[in-house]
């Protein structure tokens, strides 16, 4: 059996917690980066995204020119203790709320087995499109840094039963952990190092078959074009996590929403004028647009092709970015907003006049979501908002000389 995923060599736990943070991705917009570096300068925001830190923006630094900024913080944020270092380790990974317990596995996994087409072998399947100028940001921040701090999500899907409650009775037995924190969405995170025959079975149960990219193409494909040999990851189950909608706003809209609404008519749409409030549609097949004060829903028109041809995201990029809009969906005008965002929220925005179109999309399901990759097909862009979402900063691994 290849074995896809290895311990971490030398790993930096946090001891605090008050280092972790949401991705750098979670966000839409960079005040809220900002926000939080300037509450907490531990965050691993700040080291992530060291050209939002207030001290940058003041000094008119972009990406590149705050870089060593980046390693000065996570050299200070290590030195005052708050992260402390263990070596050839795995780290239990334990997020629980009121409702429900995921578990993960913190592990390095081989770059090499990285597959994005059906004829590119390979057990870690990436699935989307990305924006390349995140990934040459993440490859440059990795080389300056030698220290990888945000994981790539990895749902396994041959031992991910076993797997779920081989994690599920260890964290039971390994008593406090050695650090917790607590997410935005009042989910908390917990983390435990293991190593010897423990970790080892752990390891081989993170193997066991197909490892999907649920969230991190970018991070994944940084590493590829870092030519590291192996990336951070936390490896899940599909019991463990949830897909929550994605959504999109668009400003400077570049025709009217009448003609925006009839040119969906003519391509087959159905489309209904409704009251509001903003709401995720109910399910597949319907979109709700928004503009300030008029909810409209949207059936779509049914789609020839493959399983991600018929997604509701992919005829959302084609038929109304594309062909009505005339936009690209990787246009600087379209906001990707995921689910921790409500529609309130991207109600308000269009009403405040930061965007002039919101659009709501229903959440791709697990099943179709497995499906797609194991078939070696992609994602439309942005598509899946897993949750919950693996916590940066809790768990960073220094690489190899």
């Amino acid at each position: 059996m290849i074995r896809a995923a290895h311990a971490i060599s030398a790993a930096w736990l946090s001891t605090t917690g008050d280092t972790g943070a949401q991705n750098y991705d979670e966000f839409a917009n960079d005040a809220e980066i900002t926000d939080i570096i300037r509450a907490n300068p531990a965050s691993a925001l700040a080291v992530e995204m060291p050209h939002l830190t207030p001290e940058s923006l003041a000094a008119g630094l972009d990406f590149a020119q705050s870089l060593p900024m980046a390693a000065e913080r996570l050299a200070a944020v290590r030195a005052a203790g708050k992260y402390t270092r263990h070596e050839d380790v795995v780290v239990v990974y334990r997020i629980s709320d009121s409702t429900h317990t995921a578990y993960g596995l913190w592990a390095m996994v081989d770059t090499d087995q990285i597959s994005t087409s059906a004829d590119e072998p390979g057990l870690v399947i990436r699935n989307e499109d990305v924006f390349i100028e995140k990934v040459r940001q993440r490859a440059a921040l990795t080389a300056q840094l030698g220290t990888l701090l945000s994981p790539v999500l990895l749902m396994q899907t041959g031992t991910g039963k076993e797997l779920q409650d081989a994690l599920a009775e260890l964290s039971a037995t390994l008593g406090e952990p050695s650090a917790s924190d607590v997410d935005p969405q009042g989910r908390r995170h917990e983390i435990w190092p293991v190593a010897g025959p423990e970790a080892e079975s752990l390891l081989v149960l993170a193997s066991g078959g197909d490892l999907i990219v649920a969230d991190g193409n970018h991070r994944s494909l940084a590493a590829q074009i870092g030519e590291l040999p192996r990336f951070l990851a936390v490896i899940t189950t599909p019991e463990s996590v949830a897909i929550q909608p994605y959504h999109r706003l668009v400003r400077d809209m570049p025709l009217p929403f009448d003609m925006l609404l009839a040119a969906l008519e003519g391509a087959g749409s159905a489309v209904t004028e409704v009251d509001g409030p903003a709401a995720t549609p109910a399910s597949g097949g319907t979109i709700r647009l928004y503009v300030a004060g008029r909810h409209v829903d949207v059936e779509l028109p049914d789609a020839d092709g493959t399983t991600v041809d018929r997604l509701d995201h992919a005829v959302v990029e084609n038929l109304l970015f594309r062909a009505a809009l005339d936009l690209d969906p990787g246009d600087k005008r379209i906001t990707y907003v995921g689910g921790d965002y409500p529609p309130a929220w991207l109600q308000g925005e269009v009403d405040a006049g930061r965007a002039d179109l919101a659009v709501l999309i229903p959440p791709v399901t697990v099943e179709d979501f497995i499906a797609v990759n194991l078939g070696r097909l992609k994602m439309p862009r942005k598509s899946t908002w897993f949750t919950p979402k693996a916590r940066a900063g809790l768990v960073s691994a220094q690489l190899e000389d």
